[in-house]
């Protein structure tokens, strides 16, 4: 089984950037695709984009395209996802999953990011 931490969730100025982190450990993840979603007060979680991990190739909702970046350490087995440009509506909580994207299968806890106006 594959446990997940994110970190580095907080509070922003629109504008302003933002860099998550999931700490990856258990079983092995080279063979899967680790992804980050996230779900809005009163909204379903929704899917941000993932990194096929032995690939380093990366797939993005429209939505983040050209704004966020995924990417990963194979070295410290992480999966980072950089934030540009943050709007108020990213404002949610972010989730680092592995397994096979749409719905993968280990989530972790998540991490708070709120976007002030």
């Amino acid at each position: 089984q594959v446990q997940l931490v994110e970190s580095g969730g907080g509070l922003v100025q629109a504008g302003g950037s933002l860099r998550l982190s999931c700490a990856i450990s258990g079983r092995t993840v080279s063979s899967y695709a680790m992804g980050w979603l996230r779900q809005a007060p009163g909204k379903e979680r929704e899917y941000i984009g993932h990194i096929i991990w032995s690939l380093g190739s990366t797939y993005y909702a429209n939505s983040v395209k050209g704004r966020f970046t995924i990417s990963r350490d194979s070295a410290k087995n992480m999966v980072y996802l950089q934030m540009n440009s943050l709007k108020p509506e990213d404002t949610a909580v972010y989730y680092c999953a592995a397994g096979f994207p749409p719905n993968f299968g280990s989530w972790g806890q998540g991490t708070q990011v709120t976007v002030s106006s």
